[in-house]
């Protein structure tokens, strides 16, 4: 089996499972009406920053046994639309399984997704979701995907495309994982912010791109997003519910140059 090493286990989140344990449970909100959900935005920093926002979103929602999660590419490597080629992701409460079967049908069925494995080797944004999500669901399968396009025609059709694959697999969980504002003060970062996300409860992608764009909101997650609303709309979501938006600034002090972030569901 061909299995993907942790990049950033002991720097954004801890190396070990009983401290990653001890900071899910001093972090987490107990809440007992848990909502099947079709998407949601879920940061990734590290836990100290956004580990809370994060687990909040995840306690919201049931976390089925399949999930796939539209990552970052940071670094810009690899293919475009790449779908992990390996078949484990390695993590400190265990290995997370990869859906084959999923995944091949997602790059069959597409004309913009490829396998991969360079994209995300070193991709932080997919891999700290794992454990938070391991922790709710030790038997989840994963779909990692890391888009590095962001051309707004493709990532609507890279969502019809997912949305042609689970569209009669009501048991799927897609994450879009993005931060939102990067070193603004936190004034500003909230008031753009929520020119995007006024957009994102509309489930409409062409808009909420354009807000970004025409805004020069410095959110990591423009394709990830766009592409799960995309998919939103062609599964017919309609629903929408903001868990958290927060910032650095809460845990550092500074709020004259923060990161924010949110945890937004979709059902």
């Amino acid at each position: 089996m061909r299995k993907r090493n942790p990049a950033v286990m002991g720097t954004f989140y801890p190396s070990s499972e009983e401290d990653i344990l001890d900071f899910i449970k001093s972090n987490l909100t107990q809440n007992n009406e848990r909502i099947k959900a079709r998407g949601i935005i879920s940061p990734h920093a590290g836990y100290i920053y956004s580990g809370s926002c994060a687990l909040k979103g995840y306690s919201r929602i049931i976390i089925p046994d399949t999930i796939i999660i539209l990552g970052v590419n940071h670094r810009g490597i690899g293919k475009g639309f790449s779908v992990d080629s390996n078949d484990s992701w390695i993590t400190p409460l265990g290995e997370v399984l990869i859906d084959k079967e999923l995944s091949e049908s997602i790059v069959k069925n597409s004309e913009l997704f490829e396998y991969d494995e360079v994209a995300s080797a070193y991709e932080h944004s997919i891999e700290v979701q794992l454990p938070l999500l391991k922790y709710f669901n030790k038997n989840i399968k994963i779909v990692p995907i890391t888009i590095g396009v962001y051309e707004l025609e493709k990532l609507l059709k890279a969502g019809k495309e997912i949305a042609g694959v689970v569209k009669d697999r009501d048991n799927i969980l897609i994450i879009a994982s993005s931060d939102m504002s990067h070193y603004v003060s936190e004034e500003y970062a909230r008031r753009v912010d929520f020119l995007a996300i006024e957009e994102m409860k509309k489930i409409s992608p062409e808009s909420m791109f354009n807000t970004v764009v025409s805004h020069n909101i410095s959110m990591c997650g423009l394709a990830t997003i766009t592409t799960l609303l995309s998919v939103l709309r062609e599964l017919g979501v309609k629903n929408s519910e903001i868990v958290e938006y927060t910032n650095s600034g809460v845990i550092t002090g500074d709020k004259s140059e923060v990161v924010a972030y949110l945890s937004m569901i979709f059902y």
